[in-house]
């Protein structure tokens, strides 16, 4: 399974190379594009039917007025995961253009880079062993955290 990581612009390079090293911690192969729902929507889809006839999960990150998000979903089967960067602007709430799509448009919302690098890497565990098995002992880090800080705590 490979994961298309679509951004609405180069200004969300940062963000995604975060997802895309966290990835590939969990050994799922990613690629970077940028295209814009608002202002290039012929290359979306371009890139869209460029990937098809691939096993493929597309990650659309945008931010202020997320029409990437929908936009793709639309145009796909594959599943989509709308992963907005926080923004301090608007107090956050520009989050509201990614959480309310039309019907029959359903991109999954994950915030944060390394929550939405684990649900793809949960759907890869689906029907790769490996990557299953880096998904369980990433968890599994993760409670040991809990239980360390508890007892540094006591």
């Amino acid at each position: 399974m490979k994961v298309v990581i679509i951004m609405g612009s180069k200004f969300d390079l940062d963000y995604c190379r975060k997802i895309a090293g966290k990835l590939s911690e969990f050994g799922v192969e990613s690629v970077l594009r940028i295209a814009s729902a608002h202002k290039t929507p012929e290359k979306v889809l371009e890139i869209l039917r460029e990937y098809e006839d691939e096993d493929v999960v597309f990650v659309t990150v945008a931010g202020r007025s997320n029409a990437l998000s929908g936009f793709v979903d639309a145009n796909t089967v594959n599943p989509v995961i709308a992963s907005p960067p926080y923004s301090d602007r608007f107090a956050g709430m520009d989050i509201l253009s990614s959480i309310r799509m039309p019907s029959g448009v359903a991109p999954l919302l994950v915030m944060e880079a390394e929550n939405t690098a684990l649900a793809v890497a949960k759907i890869a565990a689906l029907t790769d062993e490996r990557v299953r098995k880096k998904v369980k002992d990433y968890q599994d880090r993760k409670k040991g955290e809990i239980y360390k800080a508890d007892e540094e705590l006591r």
